[in-house]
């Protein structure tokens, strides 16, 4: 069940656009493809590998990502618009068995396209921690929900 790397963290903000030009123009970062999570998101890239998630936040969230990644913040300034942190991952199986034995209450999401199984749960500072498989690691398991299921 080891961890390699952070992945990527989420942005919630007022505006995609604004908050996306401006890591393009000041950082150099390039945008790239993303999942049809049937909510807004454009994810920025360096070297090839996505970094940074933008979505909306505030009050304007669609209830579609309420569902999907959840949202404990409405904030658009500040610290609060890091909605969570994104780790990838291996051994899936062992880390399902690890947080039941910690009872550790986490959810399970899939995301075809990007061919994710997605592990979600809270540290002790209610930060959201996101850990990612290949779906290839999740045959037989069936997530809570589908990124194209709703």
């Amino acid at each position: 069940m080891p961890l390699s790397h952070i992945e990527h963290f989420l942005v919630q903000t007022e505006s995609i656009e604004k908050t996306r030009d401006w890591y393009v123009r000041v950082l150099g970062m390039e945008v790239g493809p993303n999942p049809d999570f049937k909510f807004p998101v454009c994810w920025l890239y360096l070297g090839g590998k996505d970094i940074v998630h933008i979505t909306e936040g505030g009050a304007k969230v669609s209830e579609n990502r309420k569902k999907y990644v959840g949202q404990e913040s409405q904030a658009t300034h500040g610290t609060g618009v890091l909605d969570h942190i994104a780790f990838r991952a291996t051994g899936l199986g062992k880390m399902l068995e690890h947080l039941r034995a910690e009872k550790v209450d986490f959810k399970q999401r899939q995301v075809n396209d990007q061919g994710l199984y997605q592990l979600f749960m809270y540290d002790p500072n209610g930060i959201k921690i996101e850990l990612n498989y290949t779906n290839s690691e999740a045959a037989g398991i069936k997530p809570e929900l589908m990124a194209s299921g709703f």
